[in-house]
């Protein structure tokens, strides 16, 4: 297990865009009898509420969302680009009918009972605050459904406080 060390969101210097965006984040929930993660690369951070939010967008169609509806808090755990493989496989396969965690080459680590990925370079560990499905008579551009959603597999955003930020 790698040490972290808990900062403070002020000194935090992180580029949503490229970290989100590009380099991508393992999202990670459950508990230590039956723990989950997928790939996001759709969310950002923020201040609502008076608070210092995540908030990230999961498919209805995803056992993650299965595990993330069952509890309050959740990581989103961010890594190097070595684990370029690793997040692809987390992004392309399902955890409902196996390890994935494990058959990622990855390790799942607990702090506040929250699960993230160990081999993360740093992670926002958060409490969910509200869920939103994404419904489509929300969109005001048309072609949205057409070009992400022709399946009709729907997201759901969910909103939460990002209660501790640890790093290596």
């Amino acid at each position: 297990m790698h040490t972290f060390q808990p900062i403070p969101a002020e000194t935090l210097e992180f580029d949503p865009f490229t970290k989100i965006g590009k380099d991508w984040g393992l999202v990670t929930t459950g508990t230590k009898a039956k723990a989950n993660t997928m790939t996001i690369s759709w969310g950002g951070v923020g201040v609502l509420w008076g608070k210092n939010v995540a908030f990230i967008f999961i498919r209805d169609s995803r056992y993650t969302k299965e595990l993330l509806d069952q509890g309050e808090f959740f990581s989103i755990t961010f890594l190097d680009e070595a684990y370029r493989d690793a997040l692809n496989y987390c992004g392309s396969h399902s955890g409902r009918n196996e390890n994935k965690i494990e058959n990622a080459g990855l390790t799942l680590g607990f702090r506040h009972s929250i699960p993230y990925i160990d081999e993360g370079n740093f992670v926002l560990l958060c409490k969910k605050m509200a869920v939103t499905k994404i419904t489509e008579d929300a969109f005001l551009v048309p072609q949205i459904k057409d070009k992400w959603y022709p399946d009709g597999d729907m997201h759901t955003m969910y909103v939460a406080e990002i209660i501790d930020i640890m790093a290596r």
